[in-house]
């Protein structure tokens, strides 16, 4: 029966009839502001079936759910946090996965960016470049540590900045770090994710660094106007993408 429903589904993708799948009761949310309005796949942990994905790039922009709401407080979101969790917004986008294969991820921004955030993807969609994880941080226990070291693409995580109590452009939706393994954070001798030490030469280009000129860069400064980490002066912030440079 389950080989039966997959093949059901899959002739389906392939006929149009539905750019994604059902999306689940727990991850439900009403679309608001949408780009390009469609369904996401079962949870920020699966990837959606490959013959959607390689007909066009999809994106989309929800409310956030009620379930989602509760799996976020006290873990990327808390009491104190700088924005409301009802000015954010779960972005859906497709993605080249590691492999070359299509597939999709997910992301919370403000929405004030989020139609922006779905422009930046397609463009990085179109271009084909590779993004190795793309999950909602609180699958890291809001851990941003973890998240980098496991090389996961993300947005929204309400923290400070690293070593001060000012609050980091994730704290309010409006910062993407993209590849961090490829795209360390710099400063002096220290490099995280340590893992990005290999990526420390900018001049050695390999799948997933963002380079200048390049495609991830043009996507997000030229695009959508936002600035990037890596042209900072005292530290180099390679995987960082924010609406104000900061």
């Amino acid at each position: 029966m389950r080989r039966l429903l997959i093949l059901m589904l899959t002739a389906a993708l392939l006929s149009g009839a539905v750019p994604f799948p059902a999306e689940p009761v727990v991850w439900a949310g009403s679309t608001t502001d949408t780009a390009v309005t469609t369904a996401t796949d079962t949870d920020p942990a699966a990837d959606m079936p490959t013959a959607a994905a390689a007909r066009a790039f999809h994106g989309s922009v929800r409310e956030l759910s009620v379930d989602l709401r509760q799996r976020m407080r006290g873990v990327s979101w808390h009491k104190g946090c700088p924005v409301p969790l009802r000015n954010l917004r779960l972005v859906t986008v497709s993605r080249y996965r590691w492999n070359g294969k299509p597939g999709h991820g997910w992301l919370v921004v403000h929405a004030d960016v989020a139609n922006d955030v779905v422009r930046a993807f397609e463009h990085l969609y179109t271009k084909k470049f590779r993004i190795r994880s793309l999950k909602l941080v609180d699958r890291y226990g809001g851990d941003d540590t973890k998240s980098m070291d496991a090389n996961n693409t993300s947005a929204f995580n309400c923290r400070a900045v690293s070593g001060t109590s000012t609050w980091s452009q994730h704290s309010y939706g409006r910062a993407i770090d993209l590849n961090p393994v490829q795209n360390p954070y710099v400063r002096g001798s220290v490099v995280q994710p340590d893992r990005g030490r290999r990526y420390l030469d900018r001049d050695d280009v390999r799948k997933g660094m963002i380079v200048q000129p390049g495609p991830a860069r043009w996507a997000f400064v030229r695009v959508i106007d936002w600035q990037w980490g890596g042209n900072w002066s005292s530290s180099k912030d390679y995987q960082h993408f924010s609406s104000n440079g900061r």
